[in-house]
């Protein structure tokens, strides 16, 4: 029920939360509800302002709204206590969030800085902190605070085990491990140790390989020029921190929207544009953020924001069955002599109806025992022994295998399994084209990364039939990946770009950036230094601007191409 309702701000309080009686207590001029309105950035600038204005204060009656020298002596500890805080936040590349932000609303990347920069404040030694991809969701500039940030904890005399995919963190390493050489079934082996340069030098080392340049994400030869009758284009944007910018999207392009953290591009992408489009074309019910008007929409037929959500919250849910190529392995069992003679259906190959399924474990071929106060128990269901499915069911073999051995073949086992029946081999060339030939067909969707669950979904827009006029929403594709990884994503977003369909990935990675057609770039700051539209061109023309942090280091990557 929650996507029908709509929060709006109290009129009592006007949203600050306190009575009136409470917001009249201010300090130096200001209430509590004012200043937790502040980003990180200006809150350290006030409390700054505040600690050394007072050093000069000695006199007894307030002067300029300042405090006292005995409310200062008070609050001398307090006020260093928070600026340090604060200092902490700023210094992991939090500085646009506002101190009233509610939890609920920041991403797994800024929580995950924000719990690092609490250890940073508590100054503790000896301690193994593991971080799992702390660079998520953060801009180049930022990321180079960020690595600060760690060292300090590492010169502290504690030890960082970081997972990582981004170069700068890798290279910046003491000790390096890389783990492969492939995914799933092809890795799980410790291919190369050693300091960056060591794994550089390592020849079976793939992310190696693309650290001492050997291999790379091309640049495209040509970028694919602009329609002008084909363009949308939001007029008037100013939700959150946007100051009323008027942003183009060349349609039939891969459009990369960047910018710093905090600049603006997930409310313009996420807030206004996705949700306009989707109320015009698909008749959704989310409201819009602030806009004049969006020009150009009748110029596609749909719109389709690809996240890398879940691709099913139960163990039934999993790519053959939401690749939709698992209808057609169950009617390729259905049809053979043996289910013939014995009246089975496609529906008895189903683990989600009665009939064939194990009802023991309901098709689940795992039993979910609830434990109080602990967390939920998986165990392997005794009556199936995980297969599924019942024992009349499994007697139906095609080529010597039953349905529940099908689903344990991995994507690129049964593209060859089934290389002669075509309904099933496109299906599964469209899960191998988005590099998943090493998960499993019957894997369970709890157990898939979020990149997989993306690609997944990539697939199944790749098998479709493409009317050239869709429009497809990616929020930060690279997270999780590896540098190869990136690569054939590139390749997957520039096969729907080449039906005609338009890409926009809000996007840090430069891999992506340097590959993308054209870029909007937002800026030239997070929070209230951003929300305006510092640049937009191809990557070239991006480069060249010296107001964009984009550009800058964009420059960089162009250069080394």
């Amino acid at each position: 029920i929650e996507k029908f309702m709509t929060l709006l701000p109290c009129p009592a309080c006007q949203g600050k939360r306190l009575k009136k009686e409470v917001l009249a207590v201010t300090v130096a001029g200001i209430n509590i509800a004012e200043l937790v309105s502040y980003p990180v950035e200006k809150s350290l600038d006030w409390f700054k302002g505040l600690l050394e204005s007072n050093k000069t204060v000695t006199k007894k009656s307030r002067q300029n709204d300042l405090l006292t020298e005995k409310e200062f002596e008070i609050a001398r500890q307090v006020l260093k206590e928070i600026s340090s805080r604060l200092r902490f936040l700023n210094s992991v590349g939090l500085s646009y969030l506002t101190l009233d932000r509610t939890a609920n609303t920041l991403s797994g990347g800024e929580l995950q800085r924000i719990r690092l920069a609490t250890q940073i404040g508590s100054g503790l030694s000896g301690v193994l902190y593991v971080l799992d991809e702390p660079s998520i969701g953060l801009h180049q500039r930022d990321n180079n605070r960020l690595l600060e940030t760690l060292r300090e904890l590492r010169d502290l005399g504690n030890t960082l085990l970081v997972v990582e995919h981004d170069e700068d963190t890798i290279l910046a390493a003491d000790h390096v491990l890389d783990i492969g050489p492939g995914a799933g079934e092809n890795g799980g082996e410790l291919v190369a140790q050693g300091t960056p340069d060591e794994i550089k030098q390592a020849e079976n080392s793939i992310t190696g390989q693309y650290l001492s340049g050997k291999q790379n994400v091309p640049v495209p030869a040509k970028r694919k020029p602009i329609n002008p009758r084909r363009i949308i284009e939001v007029i008037g944007a100013k939700e959150n921190n946007l100051q009323n910018i008027d942003v183009r999207f060349p349609l039939g392009q891969l459009i990369c929207v960047t910018g710093l953290s905090g600049s603006g591009k997930s409310t313009l992408i996420q807030e206004i544009l996705h949700k306009a489009l989707a109320q015009k074309l698909h008749r959704a019910k989310s409201k819009p953020g602030k806009h004049e008007f969006i020009e150009g929409i009748h110029l596609i037929d749909k719109v389709i924001d690809i996240d890398q959500s879940p691709i099913g919250r139960t163990p039934r849910s999993n790519p053959a069955t939401y690749s939709g190529a698992f209808t057609y392995i169950r009617d390729l069992f259905a049809q053979l002599p043996e289910s013939r003679v014995r009246g089975y259906k496609s529906g008895r190959f189903s683990f989600n109806v009665k009939g064939g399924r194990c009802e023991a474990c309901h098709g689940d071929g795992i039993i979910k025992i609830e434990m109080h106060f602990l967390p939920d128990v998986y165990v392997t269901c005794e009556g199936c022994e995980g297969h599924r499915y019942n024992r009349e069911t499994l007697e139906v073999l095609y080529k010597g295998k039953n349905i529940a051995d099908i689903l344990q073949l991995t994507i690129q086992e049964a593209y060859d399994f089934f290389a002669n029946i075509p309904n099933i081999k496109t299906k599964l060339k469209t899960l191998l084209d988005v590099g998943l030939g090493y998960i499993r067909l019957g894997q369970s969707a709890p157990t898939l990364s979020g990149g997989e669950a993306q690609r997944i979904k990539l697939a199944k827009e790749l098998s479709k039939r493409s009317t050239g006029k869709t429009f497809y929403i990616l929020d930060e594709p690279t997270t999780g990946l590896h540098f190869a990884d990136v690569k054939k994503l590139l390749g997957v977003l520039t096969k729907l770009v080449d039906r005609g369909n338009t890409v926009v990935v809000i996007e840090h990675n430069l891999d992506m950036i340097k590959c993308a057609d054209y870029i909007v770039d937002l800026g030239p700051g997070g929070g209230d230094k951003g929300g305006k539209l510092v640049v937009c061109g191809t990557p070239e023309q991006v480069a060249e601007n010296t107001d964009s942090y984009t550009g800058h280091f964009l420059k960089r990557m162009l250069a080394k191409s």
